[in-house]
């Protein structure tokens, strides 16, 4: 990720702290390296990240290990590790690289990096309906509108149990259509079968059993609840009745943000809820529901609408000439840092003609030239010299710089 590319990253970091910090989630951070046996346990032997994603290794003890490929499972590994789950509830978020062996493409890459909310402890469907609200709201301050929410309930493990034996007898009976993957997946969870990507499965699979016709009767209620918080707060959804999710920890509500701006890659935000993983992972019995976004796929989908995304230019550019003036200039540009607090301010370094330093200052992006001479120290003045508008160079005095300054660049304090 180079300087120009940044910027967008920086916009989407800084704007989903300054909300998670609205909604009183906290920020946590864990290992990027795991014993490999928790990601099997949590996230399913027989999805494709532990089967063909996962980069798992042997330590020199023995002990295999993976970089993660989610964060989810890690944040509920800590919060038990810590005694964090007794009699207590916690909104977490955090930023950070995960790792998953797949083949590199637009806005899929082998590291990526997620920004990760979870809740732990809430079981009821308001917060379901927050963590949607939130990620609804994260979308209106990006900027960002061609997106739609899809939403479903998996039931319960018990529920879930009549719909895999449903989906196995369905899917044995037309086994000779399935795929490799496919095949292998049928003895292990056949609701896998229900994720595949190959598009001469979809006509088989559109014939499948719908699992809202296993619901139990508590998933359906809390499914309706979360409906109608969505419905009462104007957030538009569509229910969608194969909507999975590719890890085995989910439960009851699943939810995916996707858009029609990035082709294939159509997936900006998932998550839903898991209150058997922690109890699963040794911890007590406690419900939770968790989100993630893929930072690289939406800052493209930023970038695809022209999303505004801050600069990281310069706005002033100082160029010095002369022994004296190359002394001060460092002193004159922290003068200004601290009375505009916002200004970005680079220095000419290492000497060089007016003519090369104009050049640099012109490539840097500044909208503003500060020359200092020798000359105009000696009479306390510098020179103002726009360089993106066709306003005339003008000289102030050092007292009213800051004064000269402010009406070039309007919206600096």
């Amino acid at each position: 990720m180079l300087p120009e590319e940044a910027r967008w990253w920086h916009r989407l970091e800084t704007t989903a702290r300054t909300l998670f910090a609205q909604y009183g989630y906290r920020e946590i951070r864990v290992p990027v390296l795991e014993r490999t046996q928790l990601f099997k346990r949590a996230i399913g032997e027989y999805t494709d990240i532990v089967e063909k994603e996962m980069f798992a290794f042997d330590d020199r003890d023995g002990l295999s290990l993976a970089l993660r490929p989610e964060a989810t499972a890690g944040i509920v590994r800590a919060a038990i590790s810590n005694g964090l789950l007794h009699n207590q509830r916690h909104r977490f978020f955090t930023f950070g690289p995960m790792f998953r062996g797949e083949r590199p493409q637009k806005g899929r890459y082998r590291q990526f990096h997620q920004i990760d909310v979870e809740a732990l402890g809430y079981d009821g469907p308001d917060v379901d309906a927050e963590m949607i609200l939130l990620t609804a709201r994260l979308w209106r301050m990006l900027g960002i509108e061609r997106v739609r929410l899809e939403i479903n309930s998996l039931g319960t493990p018990e529920a879930r149990a009549g719909y895999r034996a449903a989906l196995h007898q369905y899917f044995s009976e037309h086994e000779s259509a399935l795929d490799a993957d496919s095949k292998r997946r049928l003895s292990g969870n056949p609701l896998r079968i229900l994720d595949s990507k190959n598009p001469e499965m979809a006509t088989l699979i559109g014939g499948a059993p719908l699992l809202t016709d296993y619901l139990d009767e508590g998933s359906r209620i809390h499914f309706q609840g979360l409906c109608a918080r969505l419905d009462e707060a104007g957030v538009a959804y569509v229910v969608n009745p194969r909507l999975v999710r590719g890890l085995d920890y989910y439960s009851r509500t699943v939810f995916e943000w996707v858009t029609d701006a990035l082709g294939s890659q159509n997936a900006v935000c998932s998550g839903g809820r898991y209150d058997g993983l922690v109890a699963q992972l040794g911890g007590p019995p406690t419900p939770a529901i968790g989100w993630a976004l893929g930072m690289e796929r939406v800052i493209l989908l930023m970038q695809a609408l022209a999303c505004d995304a801050p600069s990281q230019d310069p706005q002033v550019y100082v160029v010095l000439a002369g022994p004296a003036a190359m002394a001060t200039g460092l002193q004159l540009a922290e003068r200004l840092r601290n009375e505009m607090p916002d200004l970005r301010v680079e220095v000419d370094l290492g000497g060089g003609s007016i003519k090369s330093q104009f050049k640099k200052a012109d490539k840097s992006g500044a909208l503003l030239a500060l020359v200092l001479g020798d000359d105009e120290l000696a009479k306390q003045v510098i020179s103002v010299k726009p360089l993106r508008s066709g306003l005339e160079q003008e000289t102030v005095s050092f007292v009213d710089l800051v004064a000269a300054l402010k009406k070039h660049l309007v919206g600096i304090a």
